[in-house]
């Protein structure tokens, strides 16, 4: 689907030089003389790189369509993460790598987001907050003033996050999967 220069977006994917691209940033100027242009900064999905393009307001880009679907995590092993979709009990299979750091919030029959390009998967969104366990935490000081209110934490994941002082061990919390940062306690 062609879009004007002036419309792209953070997060959008954008097929260009026979690619797909991840819009990281974009700043839209208007310089005092001579036309406005979009200055865009993507990373390639295919090959990790990075590319800074000026597209005149002008111009169009080619935006991606995905087919969205949701799928069940199931389990994991080395490489991969294994996907069910619920309503055809179809099951794939993403690499760990792909997934990043968020796939250790995956648990058991987790729905999730599963964006698909030609046929291929090229993203996993999770829920934007799951409910995770402490494992383990410093203790809490009295006296610790304001400014230095968060310490650090275990999940049972693995995960190392911020958290208030009055969190303590075995305590149950969300956190915020896009940020990976502590929301509340349950």
């Amino acid at each position: 689907m062609k879009i004007n220069a002036t419309e792209i977006r953070v997060g959008m994917l954008l097929e260009h030089k026979n690619d797909l691209w991840q819009v990281l940033k974009t700043q839209h100027v208007k310089p005092g003389k001579g036309g406005a242009f979009a200055q865009v900064e993507m990373k390639s999905i295919n090959k990790n790189t990075k590319l800074n393009e000026r597209f005149r307001s002008s111009e169009t880009v080619e935006k991606a369509s995905l087919d969205e679907t949701n799928y069940n995590f199931l389990y994991e092993d080395e490489k991969n993460y294994f996907f069910m979709n619920p309503k055809s009990f179809e099951q794939i299979e993403i690499n760990k790598e792909m997934v990043g750091e968020k796939g250790k919030l995956l648990t058991e029959n987790l729905e999730v987001t599963v964006s698909f390009y030609n046929e291929s998967a090229i993203s996993v969104e999770l829920p934007n907050q799951v409910t995770c366990k402490i494992k383990s935490t410093d203790v809490a000081l009295k006296g610790q003033t304001v400014s230095s209110s968060y310490k650090p934490a275990v999940l049972e994941n693995g995960l190392n996050i911020q958290v208030p002082p009055f969190i303590e061990s075995e305590d149950e919390i969300i956190i915020d999967t896009r940020t990976l940062e502590y929301i509340k306690k349950i």
